[in-house]
């Protein structure tokens, strides 16, 4: 049989390989890759008031020494006038010299209004005591472990000046690229390479579409802003769980049928990932806060005939339903080639799979150029990792088998489960393995 016929006779499998990919993923990503070429072109000139509102910045922190001088500067240094800014430091019981570094902050920027307030564990605990603390028209949400754009601020408040129909917005957030560029180790740059296209696609292309028909799913809690009195409307941070963003966000879109925006010329700079064991960790915690907010605000919606109506639901079957097949995919390619499919075929179909991941990081690198027009330095250094969109597929993989692994951790282990590093969880598998061989080997002696 010719290779062509061997093709054409396993058609079942290549419609059933390829399906899901081009109808949920490539397609919609050529529609959204057409909307933002146009959405970007707009003109977004932002009329400065009069005279310009009180805001207040918060700043949870949790043995931060090693970075809070750096981010409480950036806010010093910040467009916006230090005079028109109340920033508290909520610190929920930090262990190290955070509280020393806050008194170098005074001494060093005096122009700063800075408050210093002791709260209970927790960030969503210190985020609500401040809130309450706070008497800015605007409050904006800053991690301790990054820094400010120049202009962030003064275009987050503005953004909500000339749009009175806002009630939230999350900014951009982008990792440090000076930090990239330094990294002695190819394997661990290569990571955080893969993470900074994360990020820009993510927020940039991906966000960007959400927002545009206010479905953004989760606010960045790293740099997230609201009117004042909206967030008092609200039922405050979740404290019971690991996904107080989501859920915040999902309180003032699906409660209180407020809008919830992405500031995409707002960046905040966070430390790019310091090793897998780390990503491993933020992954599986972001994939358990996104399983227990939906099950807290759509445990009534998520069926199968809601697919096409709500478009919640869509994005939680694509993210985490659509992640099975994907991963049986994966180890399946071994089952077909014993169950007699050709070497050549399978061979073929992984590599046509890439090849449309390849351009899905095409497009969206294409829209994120677009949308950093106005930041040629940054527009720079993300043209120069153009390569990166043919790593892309293999770093998106092995995220969503991390996806996986959380999921089904969430669903096994109990409610307040920590979550372990890569090597804790091969160590694991490793100790399972032997003591079943063990128990294999006893009972054969036993005979």
């Amino acid at each position: 049989m010719s290779f062509l016929d061997q093709a054409f006779a396993q058609m079942g499998f290549w419609i059933t390989w390829m399906l899901i990919p081009i109808i949920f993923e490539i397609v919609p990503e050529c529609l959204y890759f057409v909307k933002l070429t146009f959405e970007s072109r707009k003109k977004n000139d932002l009329k400065k008031p009069a005279k310009l509102p009180i805001i207040s910045i918060i700043v949870p922190v949790y043995n931060s020494e090693e970075t809070l001088f750096k981010c409480l500067g950036s806010i010093s240094d910040s467009s916006y006038p230090n005079k028109l800014m109340q920033v508290i430091v909520a610190n929920n019981q930090s262990t190290d010299n955070s509280f020393q570094v806050f008194n170098k902050v005074q001494q060093s920027f005096s122009n700063l209004r800075l408050q210093w307030m002791n709260t209970d564990k927790g960030k969503a605990s210190a985020l609500n005591s401040a809130i309450y603390n706070s008497s800015g028209k605007y409050i904006i949400n800053l991690d301790s472990d990054g820094v400010l754009e120049k202009n962030a601020l003064m275009r987050m408040v503005l953004g909500f000046e000339n749009n009175s129909d806002i009630d939230a917005m999350t900014g951009t957030i982008l990792t440090e690229k000076a930090i990239i560029q330094n990294n002695k180790k190819p394997l661990l740059r290569l990571l955080q390479n893969n993470e900074y296209f994360e990020y820009a696609q993510a927020f940039l292309s991906g966000r960007s579409i959400e927002s545009s028909a206010n479905r953004l799913f989760t606010m960045s809690g790293a740099f997230s802003a609201f009117r004042k009195e909206v967030l008092l409307k609200t039922y405050m941070y979740n404290t019971q769980t690991v996904g107080e963003d989501t859920d915040m966000t999902f309180q003032i879109r699906s409660k209180l049928k407020g809008r919830v925006a992405l500031c995409t010329d707002s960046f905040f700079y966070v430390d790019p990932i310091e090793s897998l064991d780390q990503l491993y960790i933020q992954r599986q915690r972001w994939q358990r806060g996104e399983i227990e907010v939906s099950r807290s605000f759509m445990s009534d919606q998520l069926h199968l005939d809601k697919f096409f109506k709500n478009f919640m639901v869509r994005r939680l079957m694509i993210d985490h339903t659509f992640v099975f097949p994907r991963m049986i995919w994966m180890f399946g390619i071994f089952v077909l080639a014993y169950l007699g499919y050709s070497p050549i075929v399978l061979l073929l179909s992984v590599i046509f799979m890439y090849l449309l991941y390849v351009f899905d990081s095409f497009l969206n690198f294409i829209n994120v150029r677009m949308f950093l027009k106005k930041f040629d330095e940054e527009r720079s250094f993300y043209s120069r990792k153009w390569w990166i969109m043919f790593t892309m597929p293999l770093y998106n993989l092995i995220c969503s088998f991390i996806r996986l692994i959380g999921i089904i951790n969430s669903i096994t282990l109990p409610i307040k489960w920590k979550s372990k590093t890569f090597k804790e969880e091969c160590a694991d598998i490793k100790k399972v393995v032997r003591s079943d061989f063990k128990g294999m080997k006893d009972k054969k002696g036993n005979k």
